[in-house]
């Protein structure tokens, strides 16, 4: 199987009039009004007669309308207020209970709501659809079919911006199939060469910093995590996407990044010398999730043709057990001079990054964003429904909100207070990297970071607890969710946003 996934789009069409054939139908109506909402839909009928079945209001009810097609129309009713995240989670159940009949072509009608409201329920079905059409990684013996749909079809009029949704939705999907991989395919050797090959098709800069240059460099912490793995072949990528030039442009301004996301990729997570038990160690592959957003948000970026310039950092090493790994109590240096006491093994992720961090901020970007599956205390905190937010500017919490609002990529903006510092006092070195204790983990680790990125940068950080969830969440079924692309693209799509880091 090939280590990147196969880009499959459906054709996406509006069509007039009942008389297309389509396999499945999806509507969304309005559940106040007494407007008959299926007018011009095949078997109304059947249709109307759904709403009278027991049943909550946001129930999928189906039946199988009298059309040639015989199509199996898929119905909920849904509140003329639901928020973005609630469009996506009904959108994603709608589609789940349509693609158990693995339909080729599917048509989309949401009636009842105003226009804007419409637009909503619309861009949330066409990415729910097009979520549930992405394939995850499967190697059985005997190769699957692909089940997914051939052809979307919009009944209504529509005015969706379906180039950027597609775009949006495959950078989901190849970050959900990134993390997906079993760790023995996706390996740093793998990995790096599935950097290069999007590199090469997305025209961005690719440049690999390998151990032997890292030692040079002085990153200690990040060498310490790598120093257990049986082969020598963790490093840090950089990727770098620049917009066309313009004659307005000042060539010095253009080579410094608007943006750089870092991101962790821990491809996996023994603990180190703490080891974890199994429960824990299981699904420790996704551990790389955070690198897997960065990489699938730069390429996005790339196909939108954003006129940001903008860097990624992918931090790429495993977290093994053996006799040359680090240990707790060992102090090492960081490429910015700070040196840190080791507590404890099994919190490599802030090892890893505070090198990827500080490498990021020497280009001087006017922000950074980085991502990781950081702590088991964000989720503790918020389940697995949301994620964190940390940010060094206190201007910056509400957009930071807000866009997890209007994304349906919901966070929690979390403090990140100074006298939290205490608690990462050392007494050999600049600063210990966790406590033993585990009290607010996720909130010292944000801490231990931040002396990893230079006060003059505007800078944020997503504890990724949502990166897994069991049943999915939102507009994805898949455990894997692939939490903070889409985010992302709303964050950095925010005018409020580029005015503040700007400033």
């Amino acid at each position: 199987m090939a280590i990147l996934p196969q880009a499959i789009t459906p054709k996406i069409s509006a069509v007039r009039g009942a008389s297309a054939r389509y396999d499945a139908l999806l509507v969304v109506a309005s559940s106040t009004g007494a407007t008959d909402r299926f007018a011009g839909l095949p078997d109304a009928a059947s249709l109307r007669a759904l709403q009278q079945r027991p049943g909550t209001k946001s129930s999928v009810r189906h039946c199988t309308l009298a059309n040639a097609a015989r199509t199996r129309a898929f119905v909920v009713w849904a509140d003329d207020h639901s928020s973005p995240f609630e469009k996506l989670a009904l959108a994603g159940r709608l589609v789940k209970a349509a693609f158990s009949d693995t339909p080729r072509r599917i048509a989309i009608a949401v009636r009842g709501f105003d226009k804007t409201c419409s637009e909503a329920w619309r861009e949330a079905l066409l990415t729910a659809t097009l979520a549930g059409s992405a394939p995850l990684p499967k190697f059985s013996a005997k190769p699957s079919k692909n089940a997914a749909p051939q052809a979307i079809l919009f009944l209504d009029p529509h005015q969706l911006d379906v180039a950027r949704i597609v775009i949006g939705a495959r950078a989901n999907a190849l970050a959900r199939w990134l993390t997906a991989l079993p760790p023995n395919k996706l390996d740093a050797v793998q990995y790096r060469n599935a950097i290069a090959t999007l590199a090469r098709r997305h025209g961005l800069q690719f440049k690999w910093y390998d151990e032997r240059q890292l030692r040079r460099l002085g990153a200690g912490a990040f060498l310490a995590v790598a120093a257990g793995n049986a082969d020598r072949n963790a490093g840090i990528a950089q990727l770098r996407y620049r917009p066309k030039r313009t004659r307005s442009d000042n060539s010095a301004s253009r080579r410094r990044p608007d943006i750089a996301l870092v991101g962790k990729g821990i491809l996996f997570d023994t603990g180190g010398n703490n080891l974890k038990p199994h429960r824990s160690m299981l699904d420790m592959h996704i551990d790389m999730a955070g690198s897997a957003v960065a990489l699938a948000t730069i390429v996005a970026l790339s196909e939108l043709r954003t006129p940001l310039a903008v860097d990624a950092w992918l931090a790429i090493t495993e977290n093994r057990i053996g006799p040359t790994a680090y240990r707790p109590q060992d102090v090492v240096t960081a490429v910015n001079g700070v040196t840190i006491q080791v507590i404890h093994t099994d919190a490599e992720g802030r090892m890893a990054l505070a090198d990827t961090l500080a490498l990021a901020a020497r280009a001087q970007p006017r922000a950074m964003l980085d991502y990781a599956t950081l702590t088991g205390a964000c989720v503790y905190a918020l389940t697995e429904r949301m994620s964190g937010v940390f940010t060094n500017r206190n201007a910056l919490g509400g957009i930071l909100s807000d866009a997890g609002a209007q994304s349906g990529e919901r966070v929690l903006n979390f403090p990140l207070d100074a006298d939290f510092d205490s608690d990462l006092e050392s007494k050999v070195a600049d600063i210990m990297q966790c406590t033993l204790d585990g009290k607010g983990d996720h909130i010292l680790a944000a801490r231990f970071l931040m002396r990893f990125v230079p006060d003059a940068i505007p800078w944020v950080h997503m504890d990724l607890a949502a990166a897994m969830r069991t049943g999915g969440l939102g507009a994805i079924s898949s455990d894997i969710t692939g939490f903070g692309v889409r985010y992302t693209l709303q964050l950095l799509g925010d005018v409020r946003f580029l005015n503040a880091i700007q400033t």
